[in-house]
């Protein structure tokens, strides 16, 4: 999990969210939602991980500007 900034100050967490399936490839994703609203948010299917550990650690090195990308990625796509 992850906080960032958007581009207008506003406070963001990015974290990875998991669906249970047979087969693990792309079972876990990129997820986006504003700071205390944790079901509300959207979802980047783009970004993907076969492994928990994997997209974690993959999470904590990006940088806030790929996170603001990401994001802006993600709001283009769907309803926030």
């Amino acid at each position: 999990m992850r906080e960032f900034l958007d581009s207008e100050g506003g406070t963001w967490v990015a974290t990875v969210r998991s669906e249970e399936r047979l087969d693990y490839k792309g079972r876990h994703h990129l997820f986006f939602h504003p700071e205390g609203a944790d079901g509300q948010g959207v979802e980047l299917l783009d970004v993907k991980w076969n492994s928990q550990d994997t997209a974690e650690r993959t999470l904590a090195t990006m940088s806030g500007v790929e996170l603001r990308k990401r994001l802006r990625s993600a709001l283009g796509r769907g309803p926030a």
